[in-house]
C-alpha cells in the first residue's frame, strides 16, 4: 500500500475573506470549495494542478475556544504560520508583479542549485516560496 497523492494542505488564516482575496486575487489561484458547514466555513483555493489549500480559521471543531485564541495570537505574531511552496514558469516576472501589488516579500529572487526562487508572506504570516525550477533533477539539486 502506498500514498499516491496529496489532495489538501492547510494554513491558518484570521480572516477567510481576506485570505481568499490574497490567494485568488493576488496570487492567481482559483476557489476550490466554499461551503458553510454550520460549525465552520470550509474554504479552499486550488492550484492549476488541482492541489487544494484549506484556508482555516482557528476554532472549533479542530480546537476548543481557548486553544483557538492561543493559535490566533501566534498567527498574528507570525509564529504559527504554515509553509507553502509553489512553482512558476517565470519567477522574476512573478516577483515583479507581486512587488507591484504590495506583497510582503521576505527574500528577493536568488539563483539556487534547483532554480530561481524568492520568498514572501501572506497577510497572516504564512511563509510562501515561489520557484522557477531548473532542469536539474530533484535528487541532483539536493545533493
Amino acid at each position: 500500500m502506498m500514498i499516491s497523492t496529496l489532495r489538501i494542505s492547510q494554513v491558518y488564516v484570521l480572516d477567510q475573506q481576506q485570505a481568499l482575496d490574497f490567494y485568488v486575487g493576488t496570487l492567481g489561484l482559483e476557489v476550490g470549495d466554499d461551503q458553510d458547514l454550520g460549525f465552520m466555513r470550509w474554504l479552499t483555493v486550488r492550484t492549476p494542478d488541482g492541489h487544494q489549500i484549506l484556508l482555516e480559521r482557528p476554532g472549533p471543531p479542530s480546537m476548543d475556544d481557548r486553544t483557538a485564541e492561543q493559535v490566533r495570537d501566534l498567527v498574528t505574531k507570525g509564529a504559527a504560520g504554515g509553509h507553502l511552496f509553489f512553482t512558476t514558469d517565470d519567477a522574476q516576472a512573478m516577483y515583479e508583479q507581486l512587488v507591484e501589488r504590495g506583497v510582503d516579500i521576505t527574500d528577493e529572487p536568488e539563483r539556487r542549485p534547483y532554480g530561481l526562487d524568492f520568498g514572501l508572506r501572506d497577510p497572516f504570516g504564512n511563509h510562501i516560496r515561489i520557484a522557477e525550477l531548473s532542469d536539474v533533477p530533484t535528487a541532483q539539486a539536493s545533493a
